[in-house]
């Protein structure tokens, strides 16, 4: 092995190694993010069986992602004001009762399409409070120095668990239905949990809480510090456009293997899995630059755009596999950079409410999304709704580097 790729693997995986908190927590999330992914795969194949439908995947969406819009802001909040480890024991232990739920209805033949519904919004909830919660967990357990490192390394590990989890959801679902992915992802819970019950207290770094926060006033400051600061004003613009408008993948792929491609579900792990493996690439690509930037962030929203306009088209599942796999790279240095750059900006007193605003951008209008997507896919088919998505993001990201420039060179000339 040469020098430098000694150097590039050590400076890509710098955090789990200096780090034992953060190894134990990664580990444990190594085997439930895996079933986390399995169970997206079945819960959107089960709706397509229940309803055959594009509108009812983007309702699934909808259902999915609508506490995101009811919630996260508050949950950015709570997670000031809280302990992050408890918080996230109690997210993870509620999301694993909504799995072992669902696997209920499904094996016993008793799943209807609002039964689905109500579980995936259900587990919304949990993942709405859990997501600001874990972001923070992710400072306490390898600080400001390594946090780059550690959220491309969180986002290479939830994004590349599409590798296994769809993949091996695809033939248990081909082989025995959709049921056992909930089984299964039931039981994975107690890896997170067990890990996080090893997390050493008196380890976790220091960070200063505002037990007195409440939701209007503390959100108030949020707004009020995002607004004065260009950049993160420019991250969460784009990230707020581009979730909504152009990532709506968990609608498109399934339409994608199932109406354009006549895949089945096997088809559908195939495509699930190669944007996770690109997924994975990109990650520890980012993992191994020094520090987020605005410029890789460009370049992710960029490439992700172009990439998408190129899969419109496209009727070999092949091809559209390795150009899910470009996408899932672009896409991560998309979000890992988006995520690292607005967490570094923020004061530890405000961080929980910033990646509360952060998760409302990415995640807060994903509902309307997920159903914009499904109309655009009902009416001109995933080669219009990629097309869109493509266009959209290149609008977004073009407009945004200029309106950040701009305001960044009055800045720099006051300084000067």
């Amino acid at each position: 092995m040469t020098t430098l790729a000694v150097a590039l693997r050590v400076r890509t995986f710098r955090s789990l190694r200096r780090h034992r908190n953060y190894r134990i927590f990664f580990a444990g999330q190594v085997v439930s993010l895996a079933g986390t992914w399995m169970q997206n795969v079945a819960l959107a194949w089960l709706v397509l069986e229940l309803s055959g439908s594009p509108l009812a995947v983007g309702a699934l969406a909808f259902w999915r992602f609508v506490p995101f819009t009811l919630f996260s802001l508050a949950a950015g909040v709570v997670a000031d004001r809280l302990e992050t480890r408890k918080l996230v024991m109690g997210t993870q232990a509620a999301a694993m009762v909504i799995s072992i739920a669902l696997a209920v209805v499904t094996l016993t033949g008793t799943a209807t399409l609002p039964i689905v519904y109500v579980l995936a919004a259900l587990g919304g909830i949990a993942l709405a409070f859990d997501a600001p919660g874990r972001q923070s967990l992710t400072f306490q357990l390898v600080g400001r120095r390594e946090l780059p490192n550690a959220v491309a390394l969180n986002t290479g590990l939830f994004n590349g668990s599409r590798i296994i989890g769809p993949a091996i959801a695809g033939l248990i679902i081909a082989a025995v239905g959709t049921g056992a992915c909930f089984v299964i992802n039931a039981f994975s819970f107690l890896a997170v949990l067990a890990a996080l019950a090893s997390v050493r207290g008196s380890e976790l770094y220091p960070v200063e809480r505002d037990p007195s926060a409440r939701v209007v006033d503390g959100l108030r400051r949020a707004f009020a510090f995002i607004w004065n600061d260009p950049q993160l004003r420019s991250i969460l613009g784009v990230v707020t456009v581009v979730s909504t408008v152009g990532f709506n993948f968990h609608v498109l792929v399934p339409l994608l293997a199932a109406d354009t491609l006549h895949v089945g579900p096997e088809g559908f792990g195939f495509l699930s899995a190669s944007f996770g493996l690109g997924a994975l690439v990109g990650a520890l690509t980012t993992a191994s630059f020094r520090e987020a930037s605005w410029r890789l962030f460009a370049i992710g929203t960029t490439a992700f755009g172009v990439l998408a306009l190129a899969l419109a088209p496209v009727q070999n599942a092949v091809l559209a596999g390795v150009l899910l796999c470009a996408i899932g790279i672009a896409f991560t240095l998309f979000t890992a950079n988006a995520n690292a750059l607005v967490q570094l900006g923020a004061p530890d007193h405000l961080r929980g409410r910033l990646i509360g605003l952060y998760l409302f951008a990415f995640l807060g209008l994903a509902p309307i999304g997920g159903l914009f997507a499904g109309w655009l896919a009902s009416i001109g088919g995933t080669a219009l709704a990629f097309s869109v998505a493509g266009l959209t993001s290149l609008a977004t990201i073009g407009v945004a580097s200029a309106r950040r420039s701009r305001a960044l060179v009055p800045a720099l000339s006051d300084a000067t």
